[in-house]
Order: structure tokens, then C-alpha cells, then sequence
């Protein structure tokens, strides 16, 4: 599915359009549609509770509003072994399915002291 990109992405403020495509229940890829930039993103829920506030200025700017399908997922940088892949947790990406449209935010880490910018999925997964 393609999306337009309302707000720039960091490092990457050239992008203005990317194409979210599946790869199975917990992994998406993001690519640019004029690049060869590939993000690979992971749904939290997956691994962890992830309950966030969607700033005002983001709900207003990706046009949310109640009934709306978000989506929300987090960029992985995948590692090997698989548990040494990392993710942030503090700058999601929110896609509006809706209306096409898609923004990275950036969470205030005084308000979600458990998010982290890197943190290994090894802490979230089940042992034995």
C-alpha cells in the first residue's frame, strides 16, 4: 500500500512517498518509491504492551479521527542472532490506511521512560 509522507522522516527528509508492503504478522517493509531506502518495521503489540498518545498536531496533520485505521509500527534493525535485533520503540511510524497518508513521530521519552531508542527484542521474549 502506498503512502504519502506528511511529515519528514529523520535522515531521510527527502522521502515523499513510501509503499508499506507485508512480509508476514509481526514484520513490514517501507520503501521509498523513488530510492532504494528500505526500512524494516515491526509491530510492537508483538513483542511488548505499547499504548501511545498520538500527539494533537499528528492526529490533525495524518487527518485521525475516531474510526480511523491506524496503524503503528516501530523501525527493527535486525541483527543475528534474531534476539540481538533491536528496536525503537521511541519513534514510531503512524499510517492513516484511510487516507493514504503516513508520519514518523517522535514520543516525549519523559512521558514513556520505558521506550528506549535501541532496545533488544531479547528482552521481550519468552525464555524456555
Amino acid at each position: 500500500m502506498r503512502f504519502f509522507v506528511k511529515k519528514p522522516i529523520l535522515g531521510f527528509e527527502d522521502i515523499k512517498e513510501m509503499e508499506l508492503e507485508r512480509i508476514d504478522d509481526i514484520f513490514m517493509s517501507l520503501k521509498d518509491t523513488k530510492s532504494d531506502i528500505l526500512f524494516t518495521l515491526i509491530n510492537p503489540l508483538s513483542l511488548r504492551d505499547y499504548k501511545i498518545e498520538i500527539p494533537k498536531k499528528d492526529r490533525e496533520l495524518l487527518e485521525i479521527e475516531d474510526g480511523n485505521l491506524v496503524l503503528i509500527l516501530n523501525t527493527i534493525i535486525l541483527n543475528s542472532p534474531i534476539e540481538e535485533s533491536e528496536v525503537n520503540f521511541l519513534a514510531p511510524f503512524v499510517f492513516n490506511t484511510q487516507k493514504r497518508v503516513m508520519a514518523q513521530i517522535i514520543l516525549d521519552s519523559s512521558k514513556y521512560p520505558d521506550f528506549k531508542l535501541t532496545d533488544k527484542i531479547s528482552r521481550y521474549l519468552k525464555k524456555g
